[in-house]
């Protein structure tokens, strides 16, 4: 009797399996909850933001006295006047900059070498998704007169080895001196010209003055393809015999090659440490010095945080520069941000005066600025393209910023620019000296963050939550609708057989459905690779076509795998599949979300933001409306209003208004847009091909399912 119980006792189940059951069973309730406090999440980011601080105890910054004085500077002032001179002498030729520069590098006893490339023009090819950068790209509309010359200084640490150095880039158009350029170059001349006196350098110094003639990442993309993958063939044609390079290239060196002192071949350091790009903007704040600082590189790559914190505490503490990051201005004076401020401030009060030790809470006007800030870090990572030639150092593994100096008054005053210059080069100095101090690369920071102001950060462990809370309705409702589907009896016992084969190859068509859809996703991503061959097309032109074509293979696919319109006729299990297919819709759509996030986080924040709530309320329209309640009703007109916003070209726009200056819509705008993805092998560009566009593509499709 006993064995005849403990048999027939079911087994137990485990707590996991019962939490398991209970999410989704209440898949509904689980899901607005989940969602709601994803949104509620990103908007606490600000007010959970920590203040940086250096990890890495070897950087000791400001532990040393400047040594940059008067003297540097005063140098530095003949450098600047030489070179601007230059642009007033009528018989002056282009590359007489850079001979000047050049010569004032010799003279600092440094290694002089001149880089000459030609401009790389955007050009889409999808392999270069998954190559290195640049890698094999060469303009086939080069000529002999279309190039650019980089010029190099190298001086060698007394007290290192060659295996490590540290970069100095200034950018400079050498066909047109702005006083902003010639003052960058006379800083980094300053800081370069101590640095090849001290005892106590370990780390060669590189200084790179990029021609910017055909764009400041071009030209620093160039020496670094060289410097780190060099070529060892003839790949251009347009340095054939058909060009006679000593007439103009060869031009540069005949000074200094009869002294001796300069390198004909590429010259080359050690592993870089780290990268500083030097600008110095024309006119800034008209009440400080201030220093803008911009970080973010190809695929919302960032540089070890410690890099920041060190020109932060050195800008602040040591030259009184107020530091910046850049912020979405819009968003400074809307009224939902600052009534979300107040609310949060007041939090902050209620949760005080219960205990003073909880920390929550800070001042609206703090919240603002640093939502403002941590809008603009998420979007321009989200974006995937460099704010700066620092993003080339970024593709090899190197940690660079750009740092822009702006001046509060005009720099045509002596005195003023000698204070300026002082600052300025006591800022790189300082800079340099904590990064020789290094043992080894930066590892020790974060490489993961988010910026809400320069002396505070959201770290990877806390801006994943809000993504985790909005993403995880997605596998819970998918395994809502198929054990809805799978607990279903169908109305004729006799046909439970039939039925069971039917619905295991109603899943399987649902598949299908949805690996075609997303082929065809790759399929637009593949189209602007065959329009740009077509000669004389606008940006316009092409946006009409590559969307014409979309539809038309669309529409094929429709025809091959059954449109709705098609199905009208269907069975009534036919009818009722769409619950399988959305099923398999948002599985997809969380593991496109959940690696996006891997590559590029902020790309996925967003993207969640954008698609999961159709994902989520996706049905058919043709359901909702004949129930005729205002619970249907407002789910339909849901529907309809996220099928519009989350379509790409509409995003894109809503995205443009709300995070930039908005000064009217163009139809080629999106493709303009479009082409920079590409041009910086961006993997958003792959996301909304595969993976967004595929998923609102299905979602309509369940919209107009013929229930």
């Amino acid at each position: 009797m006993g064995a005849n119980e403990n048999s027939s006792a079911k087994p137990r189940v485990r707590p996991i399996v019962r939490l398991g059951i209970f999410l989704i069973s209440h898949s509904n309730i689980v899901s607005l909850v989940c969602f709601l406090a994803g949104v509620v999440a990103l908007l606490l980011l600000p007010v959970l933001a920590k203040n940086t601080y250096i990890s890495e105890n070897a950087l000791m910054p400001g532990s040393a006295y400047n040594m940059l004085s008067t003297h540097h500077v005063s140098d530095a002032n003949k450098f600047i006047k030489d070179l601007t001179d230059l642009e007033f002498t009528s018989t002056a030729s282009p590359i007489e900059s850079q001979k000047l520069i050049a010569r004032y590098m010799s003279a600092l006893d440094a290694e002089v070498t001149f880089h000459k490339f030609y401009p790389q023009f955007s050009q889409f090819h999808p392999l270069h998704f998954f190559t290195s950068p640049d890698s094999g790209i060469i303009s086939k509309n080069g000529t002999c007169s279309s190039f650019g010359v980089n010029t190099i200084g190298i001086i060698r640490a007394p007290r290192g080895d060659g295996k490590e150095a540290i970069v100095l880039v200034t950018p400079y158009n050498r066909s047109k001196v702005g006083l902003g350029e010639a003052v960058s170059l006379g800083i980094a001349y300053s800081v370069f010209s101590l640095l090849s006196r001290v005892t106590w350098l370990a780390k060669d110094i590189i200084w790179l003055v990029a021609d910017s003639q055909y764009g400041e990442y071009s030209a620093v993309a160039a020496w670094l393809r060289e410097y780190q993958a060099p070529v060892f063939h003839k790949v251009d044609a347009v340095t054939s015999e058909a060009c006679n390079e000593s007439s103009t290239f060869n031009e540069l060196g005949q000074g200094l090659f009869l002294d001796g002192k300069l390198n004909g071949d590429f010259r080359r350091a050690g592993t870089m440490a780290a990268a500083l790009v030097i600008k110095v903007a024309e006119q800034g704040d008209r009440y400080e010095d201030s220093l803008n600082i911009y970080a973010e590189a190809t695929n919302g790559q960032m540089p070890n945080l410690d890099l920041i914190n060190i020109v932060n505490y050195m800008a602040v503490h040591k030259q009184g520069l107020r530091i910046e990051v850049k912020k979405m201005l819009s968003l400074l004076d809307s009224w939902w941000l600052n009534t979300l401020g107040a609310i949060f401030e007041s939090l902050g009060k209620i949760a005080r005066s219960l205990n003073p030790q909880w920390k929550f809470g800070i001042p609206a006007s703090e919240y603002v600025e640093g939502a403002a800030t941590l809008a603009s870090s998420l979007y321009y990572q989200g974006l995937g393209v460099p704010t700066g030639p620092h993003g080339a150092f970024r593709d090899y593994q190197v940690d660079a910023i750009t740092l822009e100096i702006s001046p509060k008054v005009s720099l045509t005053k002596l005195y003023r620019r000698n204070e300026f210059i002082l600052r300025g080069g006591r800022l790189i100095e300082g800079v340099i000296r904590s990064i020789n101090n290094l043992l080894e690369k930066f590892h020790q920071s974060f490489f993961l963050y988010l910026l809400t102001s320069p002396g505070k950060f959201v770290s990877v462990g806390v801006y994943m939550i809000p993504f985790a809370l909005l993403v995880a309705p997605l596998p819970i409702v998918a395994a809502y609708l198929h054990a809805n589907a799978s607990n279903s009896n169908p109305q004729n016992p006799s046909s439970s057989e039939v039925d069971g084969s039917h619905k295991s190859w109603e899943w399987l068509n649902s598949a299908r459905k949805v690996l075609v859809i997303h082929l065809w996703g790759v399929v637009v991503s593949l189209l602007p690779f065959f329009l740009r061959q077509l000669p004389n097309t606008t940006l316009t032109m092409n946006f009409v076509l590559w969307g014409f074509l979309s539809i038309f293979s669309l529409l094929i696919l429709y025809l091959i795998l059954g449109c709705p319109s098609a199905e009208a006729s269907a069975s009534q299990l036919e009818k009722n599949k769409w619950a399988s297919l959305k099923s398999v819709t948002i599985s997809t759509a969380f593991i496109g979300l959940s690696l996006m996030s891997v590559i590029n986080f902020a790309t996925a924040e967003i993207g969640a933001l954008l698609i999961v709530p159709i994902c989520l309320l996706a049905r058919p329209l043709k359901l909702d409306i004949k129930a005729r309640s205002w619970r249907t009703l407002l789910r339909a007109s849901c529907n309809i209003a996220l099928g519009f916003v989350v379509f790409p070209p509409v995003a894109f726009v809503l995205l443009k208004v709300a995070f930039e200056d908005f000064y009217g819509i163009n139809v080629g705008d999106y493709w303009k847009w479009v082409e920079s993805l590409w041009a910086w092998n961006s993997a958003t560009y792959l996301y909304v091909g595969v993976v967004h566009l595929p998923c609102w593509a299905l979602c309509i499709h369940i919209l107009f399912h013929p229930c």
